[in-house]
């Protein structure tokens, strides 16, 4: 049925498209899950160290501690991106680096770094949350959503 909606293309296209396929480098869905896995649990163990950190050394509580960690971690993340390693880290770990708060500073320093030749208004000002934007308005969106929720079960359903 798919087929059927697929539309006719030319014989040459058709051609490249099969010469495509035959050299197409195919990959294992194991290994990539397992590659993503470790090293997004190794950037959270990082991640881990990070707070404990900050609660041994500088007297945060496990509570305070999340947010310098989170700033750290991207802080880090922005540093590699910015010197190119994190990048070829993704093209290994693929998703195990997006997912953490990793992903979201290395797409906010790649869109500053791919529009500073622009200059640091119109460039970097202007682009910088083209990616990460969405995220912030939906992150914001959603917990409106879930605070409004809490607020009514716990005024309505008195809890």
């Amino acid at each position: 049925m798919a087929d059927k909606k697929k539309k006719k293309l030319p014989p040459s296209a058709q051609t490249y498209q099969a010469f495509a396929q035959e050299r197409e480098v195919k990959s294992s869905l194991l290994k990539n899950c397992l590659k993503a896995f470790f090293v997004g649990g190794f950037i959270c163990l990082i991640g881990q160290i990070i707070s404990t950190m900050y609660v041994y050394f500088f007297d945060f509580t496990d509570l305070t501690a999340s947010n310098p960690t989170v700033a750290t971690l991207i802080f880090i993340t922005m540093l590699l991106t910015g010197f190119g390693v994190y990048d070829r880290i993704g093209q290994f770990a693929g998703a195990g680096t997006t997912v953490p708060v990793t992903g979201f500073g290395n797409s906010v320093i790649s869109a500053a770094i791919e529009h500073r030749s622009e200059g640091f208004i119109l460039g970097v000002g202007g682009n910088i949350f083209k990616l990460a934007g969405p995220v912030i308005v939906y992150g914001v969106f959603s917990a409106f959503v879930i605070a409004l929720i809490k607020t009514i079960l716990l005024k309505w359903g008195g809890l």
